[in-house]
């Protein structure tokens, strides 16, 4: 079995965007810049931005934050994607979620510029991706199938299985599989005899938020499995840590090739906003 490094491949890209970064400032252009915003006092979504402006400054990448308060209403939100969609400084727009209850999500993504949406969660971004047409692509998915391009190869032709139907991930996930030329089907919680599908998949994604839902017999021998799954559980003694939605030990005997939880997937989600962030600038 290969154990798919995503800490590597997420540091070459990181290491890529930080090069063409370079480059850009030699030529005599400003530095991209991506512009978070913040909402509330959420432990995890301040830990989650942190991490990005840190990254963005590693890579010699702008950054500019607007944090508003918890009670702050929808409007106010509004208003600060609004003026960051005209700010000409501002080359991404980043809203971190989840938002506070008295905020609409789905309207405040949809009111971030699409040639600004670097998280790809706008409309126009997945009609893009929907369409085959450019267009910034949701950062995990588009780290599955860097992932995908590293490990697997050519997908033309591979049986891909998604299990999940979200539209932070499964469903982007099944548009770029598409377009791929992968024959793909999307699997849910609706879907019947869920391992007998899952088994005749070239290519397994698992993105449900189930720890260790896949078993070893839900996976075709030799097939390459991608573990979006970041769950937190409470071992025996205790302690907490992180797992997949994969039974790791159990699919790693059959599977060809299989991400880590953590060290899979989660690097590559911040080093894709970053080469998004570039893009955006292009």
């Amino acid at each position: 079995m290969k154990l798919i490094d995503g800490k590597a491949a997420a540091a070459a890209l990181r290491a890529e965007v930080k090069a063409k970064v370079a480059a850009r400032l030699a030529a005599g252009q400003r530095a991209p810049c991506l512009a978070v915003v913040l909402v509330g006092d959420d432990p995890a979504s301040h830990v989650y931005v942190r991490n990005k402006v840190k990254a963005c400054a590693e890579a010699g990448i702008a950054s500019i934050e607007r944090r508003l308060q918890g009670t702050a209403t929808e409007a106010d939100v509004l208003a600060v994607v609004h003026a960051l969609n005209a700010d000409r400084r501002v080359d991404g727009i980043l809203v971190q979620l989840p938002l506070p209850p008295q905020c609409d999500a789905a309207r405040v993504i949809a009111a971030i510029a699409p040639d600004k949406d670097v998280d790809g969660l706008t409309p126009v971004s997945a009609g893009r991706l929907a369409h085959g047409a450019p267009g910034f692509i949701p950062c995990t998915p588009a780290g599955c199938l860097k992932l995908l391009d590293s490990f697997h190869g050519d997908l033309a032709g591979a049986e891909a299985v998604v299990i999940g139907r979200s539209v932070l991930v499964g469903r982007p996930m099944a548009a770029l599989l598409l377009n791929r030329s992968a024959t793909v089907t999307v699997a849910h919680s609706k879907t019947r005899d869920l391992p007998q599908v899952a088994r005749r998949a070239d290519v397994l994604v698992a993105a449900v938020g189930q720890p260790g839902l896949v078993r070893r017999d839900w996976v075709k021998p030799g097939a390459t499995v991608i573990d979006v799954g970041i769950n937190r559980v409470t071992t025996l003694d205790g302690s907490a840590r992180l797992v997949g939605d994969v039974a790791f030990d159990e699919v790693a005997e059959v599977a060809g090739a299989l991400t880590p939880v953590p060290g899979g997937v989660g690097p590559m989600t911040i080093a894709c906003l970053l080469d998004n962030t570039l893009a955006a600038a292009a």
